[in-house]
């Protein structure tokens, strides 16, 4: 793979570039800012597409992560890639000066990180494609976890509710009494059936980072 791959990089918040880093020249710069102050405010992900180059953002909590690559090779990089540098950025400067800094102001600090990240997603494209295809998969998990602990939630209540129901019936008629007692057992087998499927999920979890950590 060709060293100029990955051929310009730099963090934003806002509009306000606080680190860039290039060992290049070209209007690859002018156009990349550009592209920064067209981006939309939510957390997502963006490439614009030239004929020899991809200008790719990563978008999230008011900051934005800029590569420039090289077509076709580079676009295989540019979204792991600035899956590194917004983990590093954030683990250096999340809720620290990153939220005042000036325009390249952490230059000094940050630019040879961006240039240490571009080298080593360059010289070991497989491992990063891979690392990132882990984490979306682990992604993926806590996603489905999540709507299933919702899930979850949302049935307790309605089984808080019908228990509550069950018991202003059983104060009524001495009939109700077996059919409440039917309902807790009903209701106690759905409760063990969805704590299994959590555990399930819990499993899958631990399993995928044992496999990422070996």
């Amino acid at each position: 793979m060709g060293q100029q791959s990955l051929i310009y990089s730099f963090v934003a918040r806002g509009t306000v570039v606080v680190a860039e880093h290039t060992d290049f020249t070209g209007n690859f710069v002018d156009v990349a800012f550009q592209c920064l102050q067209r981006l939309p405010a939510s957390n997502n992900k963006f490439t614009y597409n030239t004929d020899t180059h991809t200008f790719n953002y990563l978008t999230h909590d008011g900051f934005s992560y800029c590569v420039v690559a090289v077509e076709p090779v580079g676009r295989q990089l540019a979204m792991p890639f600035l899956e590194r540098i917004k983990d590093d950025f954030t683990k250096r400067y999340g809720g620290g000066k990153a939220a005042t800094a000036t325009a390249k102001s952490l230059n000094k600090e940050f630019g040879p990180k961006l240039k240490e990240h571009m080298q080593y997603c360059v010289e070991h494209p497989e491992e990063v494609s891979k690392l990132a295809k882990v984490k979306a998969q682990v992604s993926e998990v806590q996603q489905v976890m999540r709507a299933n602990i919702d899930q979850v939630l949302d049935r307790q209540v309605k089984i808080d509710v019908l228990v509550g129901q069950t018991e202003d019936l059983r104060n009524q008629a001495e009939d109700f009494r077996r059919t409440g007692g039917q309902i807790r057992r009903k209701m106690w087998y759905q409760n063990m059936k969805i704590k299994l499927i959590v555990l399930v999920i819990l499993i899958v979890i631990i399993l995928i980072i044992v496999l990422l950590v070996t």
